[in-house]
């Protein structure tokens, strides 16, 4: 056999379909999936702090409404006013919120919002009367309105570029923030009932979280949350039951943070220490079916998951209404953290499939179910009782259901699985 040998090589470059490339270190599958992995993991990291943000900043005032009424001498009536002033904010900031996306994007909306909501959390600690109170509460809706819906633009940027699941577990963060703010809540009561310390503890910690935030948040939207063209369209049917179900959804979780507390010490008669656990009870709950709520989405359907958690909660709490009791009422609760707690990860999901502006659209309803459930609970609490006002809720959970049948769900796709290194 001979062998032909080539010819030596002149000075002139090789083309380059014959030059030898390098192996880069990260150009093989494994070192490609576990670069995707990091990299999702940081985004998704920072991404799940600003959802821990909006649960602890609206925890931590929500645990101590029941000082707020004290210090402002306000009726349940005027409680409810307060809470309708926040719910009055995020109505008026769908248009500005439009405006802004297209503007600022979700990355640099969702950070200004977060400064914006750690400098409210510090003025309700000093509001020296009822109106300059009411003007604190329409600001702070209007923030956690651009939050939502820039946060839950980047959540599902997030799912659209590395195709995983992951909204669930970022809500799941939400609740994480409530749980950890009624447990500060509870601890700094049993010390001090100052609200100024209590706050500044607070916004300590948000300030935290903005920082930790920041570095990985994703620059630009993908096309799925693509900034919005800052036109207004009317909604389709579809969109429409979506956004009615939203409301709903957010009101029973709105109501239950804010009127749990008044709850257990109004109708129970439970001690003040105990009153912050009602909050506690159903964000628990609630954050540990949001770790496994994505896997439960792939194998069962969104249109499942939202009809069984929503029959749950109903049930679970009209039974603890029905009952009465600490230890009761608290299983009610968590009934309700237990059912509702992938009920807005679907309708989400569900929206941000119908484009830019029908997640900002379902945003800013849920948005608006969260901050105005509670006043209109408040007001029927003020014109019967309290009880009736969580009957309304369980009803809620009930209406939730019926949404949802007048909807056409697809099956979430089975999460990506990412090799590891042996």
């Amino acid at each position: 056999m001979v062998v032909q040998r080539l010819p030596p090589r002149s000075g002139r470059p090789r083309p380059h379909w014959l030059r030898r490339r390098r192996a880069l270190p990260d150009q093989g599958p494994l070192e490609r999936a576990l670069r995707m992995r990091d990299e999702f993991r940081r985004s998704q990291l920072s991404i799940a702090a600003l959802f821990g943000f909006l649960g602890f900043q609206y925890s931590t005032w929500a645990a101590r409404i029941p000082m707020l009424k004290s210090s402002l001498d306000l009726s349940a009536a005027e409680v409810g006013f307060l809470l309708l002033a926040t719910g009055i904010g995020a109505a008026i900031a769908f248009p500005i919120i439009t405006f802004l996306m297209t503007r600022l994007g979700s990355r640099r909306l969702a950070l200004l919002a977060c400064l914006g909501m750690t400098l409210v959390l510090l003025s309700l600690a000093v509001v020296p009367n009822q109106p300059i109170a009411l003007a604190v509460m329409l600001i702070d809706g209007v923030l956690v309105a651009c939050l939502n819906v820039a946060m839950n633009a980047q959540g599902t940027a997030l799912e659209v570029k590395y195709e995983r699941n992951t909204m669930a577990k970022l809500h799941a963060t939400f609740s994480g923030g409530i749980f950890v703010a009624a447990l500060l809540a509870s601890g700094v009561t049993a010390v001090t009932t100052n609200l100024l310390t209590h706050f500044i503890i607070g916004a300590a910690v948000l300030v935290a979280l903005i920082v930790f935030a920041s570095g990985g948040l994703l620059p630009t939207d993908l096309p799925a949350t693509e900034k919005a063209k800052g036109k207004l369209t009317i909604p389709t049917g579809t969109i429409a039951w979506l956004a009615v179900a939203m409301v709903f959804g957010t009101v029973v979780e709105g109501a239950m943070n804010d009127w749990s507390a008044l709850y257990l010490r109004d109708i129970i008669g439970a001690p003040p220490a105990v009153l912050p656990l009602g909050i506690a009870v159903v964000s628990a709950t609630m954050l540990i079916t949001r770790l496994f709520a994505d896997a439960r989405r792939a194998a069962w359907g969104d249109r499942q998951v939202v009809l069984a958690g929503s029959a749950i909660a109903g049930t679970g709490l009209a039974l603890a209404l029905l009952i009465g009791g600490l230890v009761p009422t608290l299983i009610g609760f968590a009934c309700v953290g237990l059912g509702m707690a992938a009920v807005t990860p679907c309708l989400y999901a569900a929206a941000a499939k119908q484009g830019p502006n029908a997640l900002t659209l379902v945003a800013t309803m849920g948005t608006l179910g969260l901050l105005a459930g509670p006043p209109a609970i408040g007001a029927l609490t003020n014109a019967t009782t309290l009880l009736y006002g969580m009957a309304a809720v369980a009803l809620s959970a009930y209406l939730v259901t019926a949404c949802t049948t007048q909807l056409t769900w697809t099956k979430s796709p089975t999460p990506t699985p990412v090799p590891t290194p042996d």
